[in-house]
């Protein structure tokens, strides 16, 4: 009997020590055996499963990773003793992970996409391929994929792969036929093809963009017909860069007659003189610049106008007024310079250049010196001065003033040992050997000048003395 309730006992201890109090069905005899063993056991606890080790005392599995753990005040005790550890739970170190939320795919894509997007901006067109290409290979919304597959016909585009941008894009317009994007890439593609010499095909895809437009029923009515304008911009381009210059004023001519602020009028209509100057149109290409001239004083495309104009001028015999505008041109340098220096510079210098030699050959010196002395304050640069000053000296030389012809001639040999010290192009070592040239050549005119009339005798003096004569 002994024998069954210390067996008994020790099983409800065993019982107690794993799960707490809970109700056995034991005799009463057996309670005080169960008791005596459970008190026992608890008595023993620390020393098996809770206490941190002595120094000295063989370590439990997980002490030495508890020592390494933050200190208590940070992180509760039961993660760094394990002290409460039972059979209903499971142990901290066996506790599967808790699952991340779910990821949303979808914005994962659009990360990389626009990621990619980045990458392309910052020239890293490898880096964006990889990552496009990688998200294309699985198995994407047809929203993502669209998105995806656009961002890589860009990125072949900014590479100049345009073949394979072409490309893309065609796979774009087969895949997603109905979608409200096909008109802006059916423009892109149009312009790609121009890009490759192909006109035809490209104004084909410019009339595919207005039709596109008219037969989508959305919302977004400024964004398409801002898409249908531009298509008509680029088929007006199109026949002025085949040199088609009738059907491109025409096609221009109809831009001017809509009514529409988005239009940037003044560049239209400034390409509207440029096709009529390449026909030869003098007198409208006149009437054109005097309106645009009007309407449009401060107009980036200015400088070039007046040159047209001047040119158009000269052209009709009206040298008077082609100076006008050249002079215009040229005295306009300081407050348009700050604004579109480069370019105003480049027309002042190339209209001042051209009818200042045409005004030279037609004997027009003066008009023509009227014009070069406002050349030379254009640039100081070398390759620029010693062509202007060479020019003044021809033109002193014919004005018969070899003085100021002589000063310009020295201006340029002034400036000989600038073009050892920035290793010159040949030409520029040519004008100052000519100008040396003519400097010697004037100062040996002159010295012949004052020789012969050094030697030039007056007529004899008359004679008192009778002819003999005659026999």
């Amino acid at each position: 009997m002994r024998a069954v309730a210390d067996t008994e006992g020790w099983n409800a201890a065993r019982s107690l020590r794993a799960g707490g109090l809970g109700v056995c069905a034991l005799p009463g005899w057996a309670w005080g055996c169960a008791i005596g063993l459970w008190l026992g056991l608890v008595t023993s606890w620390p020393a098996e499963v809770g206490s941190i080790p002595n120094e000295g005392a063989p370590a439990r599995p997980g002490a030495e990773r508890a020592t390494n753990e933050p200190p208590s005040s940070a992180v509760p005790p039961a993660a760094v003793t394990e002290a409460l550890a039972s059979s209903n739970l499971l142990r901290p170190s066996d506790q599967a992970a808790s699952p991340a939320p779910p990821k949303d795919p979808r914005l994962d894509a659009r990360f990389q996409i626009d990621t990619a997007r980045q990458l392309r901006r910052s020239q890293d067109f490898a880096g964006a391929s990889r990552m496009l290409i990688t998200l294309l290979e699985d198995a994407l919304p047809a929203e993502l994929q669209r998105a995806a597959l656009y961002e890589l016909a860009l990125l072949a585009q900014d590479e100049n792969q345009l073949s394979r941008a072409q490309q893309i894009l065609a796979q774009y317009l087969k895949l997603f036929p109905e979608d409200p994007t096909v008109p802006e890439v059916l423009l892109r593609q149009g312009l790609i093809f121009r890009q490759l010499g192909a006109h035809q095909l490209a104004l084909a895809k410019y009339y595919a963009v207005m039709n596109s437009a008219l037969n989508l029923k959305l919302e977004q009515f400024d964004y398409y017909k801002r898409l249908v304008l531009q298509a008509q911009t680029e088929i007006a381009d199109t026949y002025y860069l085949q040199g088609k210059f009738a059907e491109a004023s025409d096609f221009f001519g109809r831009l001017l007659k809509q009514d529409t602020p988005e239009l940037n009028r003044a560049r239209v209509q400034f390409k509207v003189i440029r096709c009529l100057a390449a026909l030869d149109k003098h007198s409208e290409v006149i009437s054109q610049a005097e309106k645009f001239f009007e309407t449009n004083p401060d107009a980036p495309e200015t400088p070039e106008l007046r040159f047209m104009c001047a040119n158009a001028l000269k052209q009709l015999g009206r040298s008077a007024e082609a100076l006008v505008h050249v002079i215009k041109l040229l005295e306009s340098q300081e407050a348009a310079a700050q604004t579109n220096g480069d370019s105003w510079i480049y027309w002042q210098q190339r209209a001042g250049n051209e009818i200042a030699n045409q005004l030279y050959l037609e004997g027009d010196y003066l008009h023509a010196l009227q014009i070069y002395d406002h050349l030379a304050g254009l640039d100081a640069s070398l390759a620029w001065q010693l062509p202007v000053q060479y020019q003044l000296g021809l033109i002193y030389e014919r004005l018969n003033q070899p003085e100021k012809a002589t000063a310009a001639y020295t201006v340029i040999l002034s400036r000989e040992k600038e073009l050892t010290a920035a290793g010159a192009e040949p030409s520029l070592k040519t004008i100052v050997d000519m100008a040396r040239f003519r400097k010697e050549h004037l100062a040996w005119q002159g010295r012949t000048q004052v020789a012969v009339q050094a030697l030039h005798l007056g007529p004899p003096p008359p004679s008192n003395r009778k002819p003999p004569s005659a026999p």
